[in-house]
């Protein structure tokens, strides 16, 4: 398996391709992938999703994808680190971004493909593609900073869709499931609003019940999952950032940085160290 690393923090290529003759690869990129017209599957950890004219992706650092080319295809690729935000003039707020959807990230792999549900949505993002494909040519003291505004307009976009078809997810067994959910997830730093008579209280369920009703919907118990979405986050936080374990487990309101390694090698039966070691080489 090929790693494929970025040079630069960010670059944009239009390509019209009739076959795709790159091997399957990892990143260590974000990329956003924009179909202007033609069709076929894109592979995406060994599964294939068919693609269409106005398709776009969103493809977390490390995802093992390429693309079977049926008709003619005219793709747009956006390619960048966290270091094109980090690296900045400060006007983008990378961090609050990447807190914001940082355990969308986590749940990505349950939601591959084209995750775009609302048509005027959809129109917003491509053009803003275009926006940014055209800025990308200019040379002046603006065009950094506005390309790098309209990328986190569109990754907020592109975040929101995955939330939505996550939680759209959740809710096909109990229509109040997905939003108890999305309520722990975007709190899932805040203990106190994820006690029990909180969350019964909000969701309208009796306080005796909400245990039995979360296990019964999650099939693991509330103080499980919790745990369980926390790491999920330590992982993503551990491929796509360069903080400490001790600046990750204060972020999560782990005991100590010892508290987390212990949670995690718990969970993932290996040390944060040897998981990292092999997200990279693999």
């Amino acid at each position: 398996m090929i790693t494929q690393s970025l040079q630069k923090v960010f670059e944009i290529h239009v390509e019209e391709l009739s076959t795709w003759e790159k091997r399957p690869h990892k990143h260590n990129f974000f990329e956003i992938v924009y179909i202007e017209k033609g069709s076929g599957f894109q592979c995406i950890n060994d599964h294939e999703f068919e693609y269409k004219e106005g398709n776009v992706f969103l493809l977390p650092p490390l995802d093992c994808h390429s693309f079977k080319i049926k008709e003619t295809t005219r793709f747009t690729f956006i390619r960048f680190t966290d270091h094109y935000f980090l690296n900045s003039d400060g006007k983008t707020d990378y961090n609050r971004w990447f807190e914001q959807i940082s355990y969308i990230i986590a749940h990505y792999n349950k939601i591959p493909g084209d995750i775009i549900s609302s048509e005027s949505e959809r129109q917003f993002i491509i053009q803003n593609i275009h926006m940014i494909y055209k800025e990308s040519l200019n040379t002046d003291a603006y065009s950094k900073s506005i390309v790098s505004s309209i990328l986190v307009t569109i990754l907020e976009f592109l975040g929101r869709n995955i939330e939505n078809k996550y939680i759209e997810q959740s809710n096909k067994t109990d229509g109040k499931f997905g939003e108890i959910l999305r309520y722990i997830n975007q709190n899932i730093t805040d203990t106190e609003k994820l006690k029990i008579p909180i969350l019964a209280d909000k969701f309208n369920i009796s306080k005796t019940y909400f245990s039995e009703y979360f296990k019964k919907n999650a099939q693991i118990s509330l103080g499980d999952y919790i745990i369980k979405a926390k790491l999920r986050i330590v992982e993503t936080k551990i491929k796509h950032t360069d903080l400490s374990l001790k600046e990750i487990a204060y972020q999560l309101n782990f005991t100590d940085s010892s508290h987390l390694s212990k949670s995690f090698k718990k969970s993932y039966g290996m040390s944060i160290r040897d998981f990292k070691n092999a997200a990279f080489t693999h």
